[in-house]
């Protein structure tokens, strides 16, 4: 869909830029047909590559969340907590402000449209984070378990400031179609605007307007979708592109691109010469491009070959945009203002840890870590490479450099001190607050237990704790359900094979539920449930203060079956 701009009156550009970050989802280094990609075609990002200063030597972790809580904080994920997808480690810990709060401060309005995945509960989403406009979808992907059950890419219900509304169009589209509307209301009235653009695409399931396949066909249905989804986003580029140009926004407004990990899907047609892709510790995991463009102050296109990282991004912002960093504000990142600038002719020498925990295995383990120092690559402690002699990362040359090695593993064993205490401490999910009442807690957020996907839902027979704070001193109504309150089901009801726009969704198994228990605070709760029941509901008091909740289905011989995974929580 093409939106139309009507020219701005001209008035001399304010001294501070605006800010556009766009940031696609599991799109690789080598997922560009400017990076030599053989068979896909991004003519919009290309140009925009030609047009911008490039890091080329720019790494994230390798997995979605991590660097989100990077590019937020200028921090690493393993200090401010949101070291993982799910597991209860996605939430950012409150005491990191983030780059729209201190911008926010700053008088900037700032805006988000599409995936944060820093916490899908108060006081942890992105209206709690500094983001005055939200448009966003709770978890990792669009279908994830606390997602608007079979939102399926297309006309799909999202959160808008606070509440679901459904949002016509091709999620990419809407995103930029909604983010380019409400930048033009801020230029309208003279403000300057931060706008995040964290796309779910090219993130599966892979959900696509057909036609943006054609000229993919002859790959794998998988393999096809994804580069079209990179195609529809590509052409979105391009639409942002020309609304900067017509509003006359274009000069002044600092416009990046970068991707959250390595390609999930692409590495079996193109890598970049790279070895590795999403989740891994080598080089296709968490080398990504990145792409700045600020016509009136960077300067001539150019590469730039620094070893640079995503938690670089904050610090720079804050000096390009001349906003003064609070006197206890501690970062990992380093500012590239200066550099980029031309004020120095080089970044000081550093090393750089990139640490995540896994999907299934989610509490950290020292030494499971990258680290990263001018050429050299120190992998999980025991494999180094050089990558000036060897790119592609096929030979470990651990045994030949203990110098390098030994100062590598200094640095990162410095490093684990400083993170080691707080890691297994979990961020609460907060009740009872007035910001969110009733609130829904999903499975997601379980204690090292990994369940965040509707599909997951459908088929798992799983469970796990919650970990809680109570805000304030009152009765509160837990409701436990298998399936969330949209389906309206009961819960001994299985699912079935869903039609959705571009597919099916497999059907989801029946429970032989008979009972259901809560233990909540130390206290236990137990009743009965019929089969047309499609809740059990437990009503009790509760003092301020944290406590653990677990809940179970039970059959009729009493044996677990599994978690309730939506549970409404309600401050009566």
């Amino acid at each position: 869909m093409v939106v139309a701009f009507a020219t701005m009156a001209a008035a001399a550009p304010a001294a501070r830029p605006n800010v556009i970050l766009v940031m696609s989802d599991d799109q690789g280094y080598g997922d560009l047909s400017v990076h030599g990609h053989p068979v896909l075609k991004t003519p919009n990002l290309d140009r925009l590559h030609g047009e911008s200063v490039r890091l080329t030597d720019f790494h994230v972790a390798p997995m979605c969340t991590p660097t989100r809580a990077q590019l937020m904080t200028g921090t690493d994920a393993m200090r401010n907590g949101a070291m993982n997808v799910s597991s209860g480690r996605a939430m950012l810990r409150r005491e990191f402000p983030t780059l729209a709060e201190l911008l926010g401060t700053a008088g900037y309005r700032t805006g988000i449209f599409g995936k944060w995945h820093l916490g899908d509960n108060y006081p942890y989403r992105p209206q709690d984070r500094g983001f005055q406009e939200s448009l966003w979808f709770p978890s990792s992907h669009i279908s994830s378990a606390p997602d608007f059950f079979n939102n399926d890419y297309f006309d799909d219900t999202f959160m808008r400031n606070g509440r679901r509304e459904q949002v016509p169009g091709y999620c990419t589209d809407a995103f930029f179609r909604e983010a380019m509307t409400w930048m033009k209301g801020q230029a309208d009235r003279g403000e300057r605007f931060f706008c995040y653009l964290p796309l779910n695409a090219p993130h599966g399931p892979f959900f696509v307007p057909d036609h943006y396949r054609e000229p993919y066909r002859k790959h794998p249905h998988n393999i096809a979708s994804f580069f079209a989804m990179i195609a529809n986003l590509d052409e979105n580029v391009g639409r942002l592109d020309a609304f900067l140009r017509e509003t006359g926004l274009r000069e002044n407004t600092i416009l990046i691109f970068l991707t959250d990990n390595g390609t999930a899907t692409g590495d079996t047609v193109f890598n970049a010469g790279m070895r590795g892709k999403k989740v891994g510790l080598y080089e296709g995991g968490h080398r990504v491009p990145f792409f700045v463009r600020w016509p009136e102050r960077l300067g001539a296109p150019r590469d730039i070959a620094e070893l640079t990282q995503v938690q670089d991004v904050l610090p720079t912002l804050l000096d390009f945009c001349g906003v003064a960093r609070p006197a206890k504000l501690a970062l990992d990142g380093t500012s590239l203002a200066p550099f980029l600038r031309g004020e120095t002719k080089a970044l000081p020498e550093r090393m750089l840890v990139t640490q995540f925990t896994r999907l299934n295995n989610s509490v950290p383990a020292r030494g499971d870590a990258l680290v990263l120092w001018k050429r050299w690559r120190l992998v999980q402690d025991k494999e180094l490479y050089d990558l000036a002699a060897d790119p592609a990362q096929k030979s470990n040359v651990i045994a030949e450099h203990p110098e390098i090695v030994a100062r590598m593993r200094e640095h990162y064993a410095r490093w684990w001190a400083g993170v080691e205490p707080r890691m297994n401490e979990f961020s609460p999910v907060h009740i009872g607050a007035e910001q969110e009442n009733p609130t829904l807690l999903s499975p997601c957020e379980w204690r090292d237990v990994f369940l965040d996907q509707q599909l997951q839902v459908r088929t798992a027979k799983k469970n796990g704790t919650w970990t809680l704070f109570v805000e304030r001193d009152g009765e509160y109504e837990f409701a436990l359900r298998r399936w969330p309150v949209e389906i309206d089901a009961p819960l001994t009801a299985g699912r079935p094979a869903d039609k959705v726009h571009d597919g099916k969704v497999r059907e989801g198994l029946a429970f032989p539920i008979a009972s259901a228990v809560a233990e909540i605070g130390g206290t236990r709760l137990e009743k009965t449930v019929s089969a047309d029941d499609k809740a059990a509901t437990f009503t009790l008091k509760l003092s301020r203060g944290g406590i653990d909740l677990r809940t179970a289905f039970r059959d009729a011989e009493g044996k677990e079956i599994a978690g309730a995974y939506y549970v409404y929580v309600r401050r009566k």
